[in-house]
């Protein structure tokens, strides 16, 4: 267990760490062990209430949306210094209040400064759109922050994926209102320390703690809140979608996936089972971006499911903390649940060839085996569930219009992994292939310039470079005249009868 952990996290509201208006709490169970190790403020209407006044306070006050996009590129890049310099202690936190393994999540810690000084730098270089119509007009985009933010984040990598909201959120001059995930609220808590020493002023940053019905849904209704943004299952996204619904909110939702890896027999076959490897088992299989279809070409069919199952069945499971750990506990027993009635399913829909279950050697703690089932049909429901933990389908196929049938055969479309050495194929594929995102001989790879959403019930919208900008701004044209005004006149030319020709057409 780490060193100097809080038995208490509060809400962090108005520059003030303050518990729940009833004094409500939840507990927060440390997922190796799944005993309480603390209890976190429960925010509901109440909590969320007092944080959007606070937030909207600052924004019709304070100076931060009124700052400079330089001044405020100063203070972001001063939040991303302190993030690096604490990369291990969020780390060993990220850790044990996720079961991330201590590697993958120091990875993360450093992504998310990353993710501060990109969108600190982007705000600095962006420019506008300005149109001349030679003697006549001018025009251009005058861009201004909308006001609250809210930003509703998951459990899977906490710590950055708040910091992919934060950064474009804060860069563009809004003010927000955080609500992480109840599983793994102890990073958000490091939030306001680092805010503070950054100097950010207060009220720009609010975070309530609470259950997503309680809290994140008082945050999506709430009429004083313009704009969400959620990462999450995609159940969860049609619900705010329909409760946003009534206030027209500005929604951007990044959702769950089922995406598919897709291997031809020409592919280097080495880099694919490393890839998909990784792509499906890394971050303990608890990522949207998971490629946990992967579809194989039937001449290289069985030699690849028995590599791969090789390969699965060396991947170390083991205690988040180790750095020798390369899956770790997910991240609570709801959870682990729920992905171990899939891999109970699983067996009555493939043949199970590495893991199906709890591993040796770990008789408590939310630990799953890396599970890889083969011969899955497409109707069977480990190949069209997000399941969300350490488990794969492969299934194999003939030829490239049947692959593209599969890899499309499913109610997602986040991302879509290709290995092949045929060019003309890899994008061909690529462009017919329902997904957000593809990646053709490569794993999940990002340029933080390229957009990141999905298709279908993978999302709603696109974050990323410029687009994330755009969501977390108005664009208002602006229209000057040049010269004299150009206007129709009415009402002072003589009155005629009306002729024939005079007529307005009927039709």
């Amino acid at each position: 267990m780490p060193a100097d952990l809080p038995e208490h996290v509060q809400h962090y509201i108005g520059g003030e760490h303050v518990d729940s208006a009833d004094g409500a709490t939840f507990a927060v169970l440390d997922p190796v062990s799944n005993e309480t190790y603390l209890h976190a403020a429960a925010g509901k209407a109440a909590d969320v209430d007092r944080a959007v006044a606070a937030a909207r306070h600052a924004f019709d006050e304070g100076p931060w949306p009124r700052m400079l996009p330089r001044e405020r590129s100063r203070v972001l890049h001063r939040v991303a210094d302190i993030v690096e310099s604490r990369d291990a202690r969020l780390a060993e936190l990220e850790s044990f209040d996720s079961g991330l393994p201590i590697t993958q999540a120091l990875g993360q810690a450093r992504r998310a400064a990353e993710n501060f000084r990109f969108f600190a730098d982007l705000v600095v270089a962006q420019t506008d759109d300005a149109f001349k119509v030679p003697g006549k007009q001018l025009n251009y985009v005058n861009r201004k922050p909308i006001g609250v933010a809210g930003l509703i984040t998951p459990w899977n990598t906490p710590f950055m994926l708040e910091s992919w909201k934060l950064g474009p959120a804060l860069a563009t001059g809004n003010t927000v209102v955080l609500k992480p995930a109840e599983f793994t609220p102890l990073s958000a808590s490091l939030w306001p320390g680092i805010f503070e020493e950054a100097g950010l002023p207060v009220g720009v940053f609010n975070l309530v703690h609470g259950i997503g019905e309680e809290a994140g849904d008082a945050l999506v209704r709430h009429p004083g809140v313009p704009l969400i943004s959620f990462t999450g299952e995609s159940r969860t996204g049609q619900l705010i979608f329909a409760n946003a619904a009534p206030h027209l909110k500005g929604l951007s939702m990044e959702l769950g996936g089922k995406s598919p890896a897709v291997v031809f027999a020409d592919a280097d076959l080495d880099a694919a089972v490393d890839a998909t490897i990784f792509g499906v088992f890394s971050l303990n299989g608890e990522r949207c971006t998971a490629g946990s279809r992967i579809l194989v070409q039937r001449e290289i069919y069985d030699e690849f499911v028995e590599r791969y199952a090789a390969q699965a069945r060396r991947v170390v499971v083991g205690p988040p903390h180790e750095a020798r750990t390369e899956v770790g506990a997910l991240v609570h027993p709801e959870h682990y649940d729920k992905v171990m009635r899939y891999i109970e399913i699983g067996r009555t829909e493939g043949r199970l060839v590495a893991g199906g279950g709890r591993p040796d050697g770990f008789p408590t703690g939310n630990y799953v085996a890396p599970t890889v089932f083969a011969d899955v049909p497409p109707d069977a429901r480990i190949f069209q569930e997000e399941i969300f933990g350490p488990v794969v389908a492969i299934t194999p196929f003939d030829t490239d219009e049947e692959a593209l049938a599969l890899a499309n055969g499913v109610a997602y479309g986040l991302a879509a992994y290709v290995w092949t050495t045929d060019l003309r194929r890899a994008h061909t594929f690529a462009q017919a292939v329902e997904a957000g995102m593809v990646w053709l001989n490569s794993n999940n790879v990002r340029d933080l310039r390229t957009p990141f959403g999905g298709v279908k019930a993978s999302g709603l919208g696109h974050e990323g470079g410029y687009r994330s900008i755009d969501f977390y701004t108005h664009q208002q044209a602006v229209h000057i005249t040049l010269g004299g005004a150009h206007n129709p006149t009415f009402g002072k030319a003589e009155v005629h009868p009306p002729t024939d020709l005079d007529d307005p057409d009927p039709r």
